[in-house]
């Protein structure tokens, strides 16, 4: 769940949260704690590194969206961006990545990363990932690292949105928290081993103001949840992709540890194709 605190610390709780008030929610938080977000991670994140979650698996070695030799003039869209860094390792390979992302201030820290001009190998656009501002069959692939669906009500609204701008043939990788770290306690240490919670109770997790306000919001689909929405949206299921933990990462990432990562997993990725009409 959420890492970092407002100055009045919020209430957290379990209870429905419709997609505006989630979205509302996201927004703020990524624009108040994007500073700090990159101050804690970005060293591990890097300024063109692609990272598929917090064990590290890289897309330099794990060419999920194929190889990287393939990449060279390619459309690619990344959705829940950030600073833009997996964008910018795309633009390396000779692609041409738009970065789109919620938060404002993220998108100021990927100006930031490019020297702070726009005028680069990224194109960054801000935009809700439910009511994507592209035309149908615009990219031949699309990506997301921990963006925009752990945060969205409706994610088969987005994985269609998505559906709809890739050409057919198109690929959509995406990668969330690992649906069994919902039965457990967010804790890195031994606490947070032990079941707390049932993996099916589906009720999101919410943190919120003094006035009942949503200022966190995630989701919790299982992992059954999850393939159906893919195939809902009109994917078919290519992967499904459980990072080990690799013994050279010794960090910490909020829940995401190595005592906890070489027992159960932390990351679910999910390997998507737009098979043609």
């Amino acid at each position: 769940m959420s890492q970092y605190a407002m100055d009045n610390e919020p209430e957290a709780t379990r209870r429905d949260a419709s997609d505006a008030e989630s979205s509302r929610a996201s927004r703020g938080w990524w624009d108040r704690n994007a500073d700090e977000y990159q101050r804690e991670h970005g060293a591990f994140l890097g300024d063109d590194r692609f990272v598929w979650g917090p064990e590290g698996l890289d897309e330099a070695d794990a060419a999920l969206l194929g190889p990287a030799a393939e990449l060279k003039g390619r459309r690619v869209l990344e959705i829940g961006a950030g600073a833009a860094q997996c964008s910018r390792w795309l633009a390396a390979q000779g692609a041409f990545p738009v970065a789109l992302d919620l938060s404002h201030r993220q998108l100021q820290h990927a100006l930031r990363i490019a020297g702070g001009t726009a005028d680069g190998p990224v194109d960054l656009v801000e935009a809700d990932a439910g009511a994507l501002p592209f035309r149908d069959d615009s990219f031949d692939l699309a990506c997301s690292a921990y963006g925009a669906l752990p945060f969205v009500a409706e994610p088969v609204q987005v994985l269609r949105e998505v559906r709809r701008v890739l050409r057919p043939g198109g690929r959509f990788v995406f990668s969330v928290t690992h649906p069994i770290r919902w039965a457990f306690p967010d804790e890195p240490g031994p606490e947070g081993l032990s079941v707390a919670a049932s993996y099916f109770d589906r009720t999101p997790y919410v943190e919120q103001d003094e006035s009942g306000r949503a200022v966190y919001v995630e989701h919790h689909r299982t992992l059954g949840d999850r393939v159906r929405d893919v195939v809902a949206a009109g994917f078919r299921l290519v992967d499904l992709v459980e990072p080990e933990w690799p013994e050279w990462n010794t960090q910490e990432w909020g829940g995401w540890s190595p005592l906890r990562g070489h027992l159960i997993p932390g990351t679910a990725i999910f390997v998507c194709a737009a098979d043609g009409a």
